[in-house]
Order: structure tokens, then C-alpha cells, then sequence
């Protein structure tokens, strides 16, 4: 097969996106079919997804690509990781709980009373993050974790409705907490020691492999003719897990950044590093591609200064982003760089004030103005990232002699160009649509469109979207 079209449904914190990926051995071209919001609605009972809402936009979207491109050959999802909703008689139990909302707190207490942290790394290889879905169920009512027979991840759940087969893809499960990072098999004694019901747990599926084809139903809806019903093809679901698969990488000395409203640092290793020091660290083993393991260090990533320009825009300040970083640049006294990943960072709130306080507490200069609010968080975040790149390297045993950002943050020179300054080597910047394009490759790859290993399919990339260079400056 010379050339083929398939489809990536991309669903991110802050939009989604219906990109359709025209993929030939010397060629990957992507056309974005549709854009909408995601956002998040405050109930009575905290912050929720509205995964309804959104819903409707993918299959809108998709319609949209069948349309257009009528020979698609499959259809992927991928999405953030750890959020997941509750289904029982193939009906949703409410919207999704958002990964911000605060009552994962009282989850992390009950789960740590029965089992300490340092034990929980040694099963599940995971860096301690309040938010990841062990802790979630642990703050669920339990009499409705009881009743629900499935509990999918939001990738999965959508490719539940678009096909009716309940599987979790591996590379999302392995953020859970819930799965072994040795055997990469649901931890069951872990599972029944924090009393959760394992039932609600569907069967794994790798990578490249078929859940389903659209169903009837769905097929209606979008007006497909008789017999004519795309598969929907597992890929690293984890949005990040689909991002690595498309970062260029053609060095084993490199460590990589896919930074949007997070930015996960770090670099690949092919068994889990599930030591003492990987833990002190607070590193953590996210399942990739083709069995590879993902050693990376969550840290808060361009969700300070996206809130920070909400906060002002809702006091009535029109904030241009360009305009705002061309400010930030032209910036020449010192400012304060921060711990982006003290907690007080997580939640939606007023970042200046919260990057203020921090300062004050810390016997540092605070921001004055915008443009220096905004150079405080990119330096903040340069060095952030310098840092984990590098401990990255020393935890996973990689000399880190180049570091990739893919993702949004690749947009952001004055970013990209102070992580090299303070990291000391050169940073390749690119491509921006990492999470598509590796949800893409995969599927080309499982429909017979690619061949290869994953370093081919990287190959394809840097011929096709070659990066951005920026070398460290004194």
C-alpha cells in the first residue's frame, strides 16, 4: 500500500480535535476536520467533564472527515489519562469527575492507610500525584462504584460508545495505579486490598490492536452507507503515550518534553526503574508504544500561565499571547523562578496572587507586571524542565545530550530557547501536532499502511516535520 487516510479523535484538558492523517512511506500529511472547547462545568458535587458535550462534537467531527475523506480506514482516540466514567446498563452515572477537583484528597488518605506510598511505587512504578485513579476511586461514593459494572477511561469510553466493546488500552491503564508495572497485568491483590471492585475493570488491549468497528447505531448517525463500517483501532491512548511515539528522536542521548497544559519530561527505557532513587525523584513508569516504558516527572507545564491570562482576562484585560511573550522576552532584570509543582498550582485560581504569595514566603522579588508575571513563569518552567530532563537521564541511565519538545510548548521559542539555555544542551522543538501524529502512525502501522519499529516510524516524522534547533546560549 503506497498511501491511506485514517483518523485521530485528539481530546485534550482545554479542546478536542478530529484530524484526519494521510500516511505514506514517505509522507504524513494531517488536516484538522474539527476544533471544539472542553470545558469543564461545576456541579454541586465539584468539577466535572461535560464528556456528553463532547461527544457529540467527535462524532460531528467525524461525520465531517467521512464526508471529505470517504476511505478512511480506521478511526483513534487518545485523551489525558486517570479520569474515567462510571457505566452500568450501557448508561453513564453521572459526568466524569475532573482530575482538579479537590475531593481526590480525602481518596489519597484512605488509600495511603492501607497502603504507604513507598509500597505502592514498588507495584505500580508510579510517581505520587493526588490525582491518579486509584485515588479517585478511593473518593468515589462507594455504593456507586458497587453498582456500576464498568469503569473506562475516558479514550476508552468513547470508544465504548463509538462501538459498544468496553477494553482498557494498556498505555491508559498504566496510569491508574491499578496495574503491576512488572507484569503490566491489572494488580488484582492491590485491587482487593483497597476494597474496589474488580469487575468494573475491562480486559486489556495493546496498541495496534482492533476494539471494534462502529456500530450500527453510530454508523447512522453519521451517515455511513450500507456495509461500510471503519475499525476503531486501539493506540497509546494516553495522549502522551501517542506524543513520544512522534517525537523525532534519533539519538539514545535524548530526553523528551511533551508540554501543553502539562509538561511530562523525561526519556525511554525499556523495563520500569522501580528503585529507591527513582521514587526520592518522584519519577514515574508510564507503559508506551511497543512495550516501552515511559520514565518521566509530571511537572504543572503551561497550565499556570493559560490560568494567569484567564484571571486576567476575566478582571476585563485583553490578553494577546504573542504580544504578552514578545513583552516577556524584552524583560531584562532578573525575576523570580518558582516551584511550578508546589501544589498550590493545581487547582483553577488566581496565579498571580498564588506566584506572589510563594514569593513572599520565600524571601524573593515578586512579579510587578504582566510581561514579568509571564518571563517568571517561563523561566520558572525552563528550569523545571532542565532539571527533570537531566535527573531523567541520571535515573534511567541516559547521557541527555539533546532534548525534544513536542506538543503546544513547542510554539513558545522564548520557552523552548531558555530550557536550552539552562538545560546546556541544544533543544529540537516539534512537531506542535505530536499527540495526532503518533495516534496516526499507530494506526497506519496496524492497518498495513507502515511497516516497522518504532524508530521508523520517528524516521517518518523527522523527514517530514523536522524541529525547530535552539543551542544553549551563555
Amino acid at each position: 500500500m503506497t498511501a491511506g487516510t485514517v483518523a485521530a479523535v485528539d481530546l485534550g484538558a482545554t479542546s478536542g480535535r478530529v484530524i484526519v492523517g494521510t500516511v505514506g512511506p514517505d509522507r504524513l500529511d494531517t488536516t484538522t476536520v474539527a476544533r471544539f472547547p472542553n470545558d469543564p462545568v461545576r456541579l454541586a458535587d465539584g468539577l466535572h467533564w461535560n464528556l456528553v458535550g463532547m461527544y457529540g462534537a467527535v462524532l460531528g467531527g467525524l461525520r465531517d472527515a467521512l464526508r471529505q475523506t470517504p476511505g478512511i480506514a480506521s478511526i483513534g482516540v487518545d485523551s489525558w489519562a486517570v479520569d474515567y466514567g462510571l457505566l452500568t446498563r450501557s448508561r453513564l452515572l453521572g459526568e466524569p469527575f475532573h482530575y482538579r477537583d479537590e475531593r481526590t484528597a480525602r481518596g489519597v488518605e484512605s488509600v495511603h492507610e492501607r497502603m504507604p506510598h513507598a509500597e505502592l511505587f514498588g507495584r505500580n512504578g508510579l510517581q505520587f500525584l493526588p490525582f491518579n485513579t486509584l485515588y479517585q476511586f478511593a473518593a468515589e461514593d462507594p455504593e456507586l462504584l458497587q453498582l456500576a459494572e464498568h469503569a473506562l477511561l475516558i479514550p476508552d469510553l468513547v470508544g465504548y460508545w463509538l462501538t459498544g466493546s468496553a477494553r482498557t488500552e494498556r498505555t491508559n491503564a498504566s496510569t491508574t495505579g491499578l496495574l503491576r508495572a512488572d507484569t503490566g497485568e491489572w494488580d488484582d491483590e492491590l485491587i482487593d486490598a483497597l476494597g474496589f471492585p474488580r469487575s468494573v475493570l475491562a480486559p486489556l488491549i495493546a496498541p495496534g490492536e482492533t476494539l471494534g468497528h462502529l456500530s450500527d447505531d453510530v454508523a447512522a448517525t453519521l451517515g455511513l452507507s450500507a456495509g461500510f463500517r471503519p475499525a476503531v483501532t486501539a493506540v497509546g491512548s494516553h495522549d502522551t503515550a501517542s506524543a513520544v511515539v512522534a517525537v523525532p528522536m534519533s539519538s539514545p542521548d535524548a530526553a523528551y518534553i511533551s508540554c501543553g497544559t502539562w509538561g511530562l519530561v523525561g526519556v525511554e527505557a525499556d523495563r520500569p526503574i522501580l528503585t529507591d532513587a527513582a521514587r526520592a525523584a518522584k519519577f514515574t513508569n508510564e507503559g508506551g508504544v511497543d512495550g516501552r516504558i515511559r520514565l518521566l516527572r509530571n511537572v504543572m507545564g503551561l497550565w499556570i500561565l493559560s490560568e494567569a491570562v484567564r484571571g486576567w482576562q476575566r478582571e476585563g484585560h485583553p490578553i494577546d499571547l504573542p504580544t504578552l511573550l514578545d513583552s516577556a522576552e524584552e524583560v531584562s532584570s532578573p525575576v523570580a523562578v518558582f516551584d511550578v509543582d508546589d501544589p498550590r498550582f493545581l487547582p483553577p485560581g488566581d496565579m498571580p496572587a498564588r506566584i506572589t504569595a510563594w514569593c513572599e514566603e520565600h524571601g524573593v522579588a515578586a512579579p510587578r507586571t504582566r510581561a514579568e508575571f509571564a518571563r517568571s513563569i517561563i523561566e520558572s518552567l525552563a528550569q523545571a524542565f532542565a532539571d527533570a530532563a537531566h535527573e531523567a537521564g541520571r535515573v534511567g541511565g541516559v547521557d541527555v545530550k539533546v532534548i525534544h519538545i513536542v506538543g503546544g510548548g513547542a510554539l513558545n521559542e522564548l520557552l523552548c530557547q531558555r530550557t536550552a539555555d539552562r538545560a546546556g544542551v541544544p533543544v529540537l522543538a516539534g512537531p506542535v501536532e505530536a499527540t495526532a501524529l503518533g495516534n496516526i502512525l499507530v494506526q497506519a502501522r496496524a492497518a498495513g499502511i507502515l511497516s516497522g519499529s518504532l524508530e521508523s516510524l520517528r524516521d517518518l516524522v523527522a523527514r517530514t516535520h523536522r524541529p525547530r534547533r535552539h543551542e544553549p546560549r551563555a
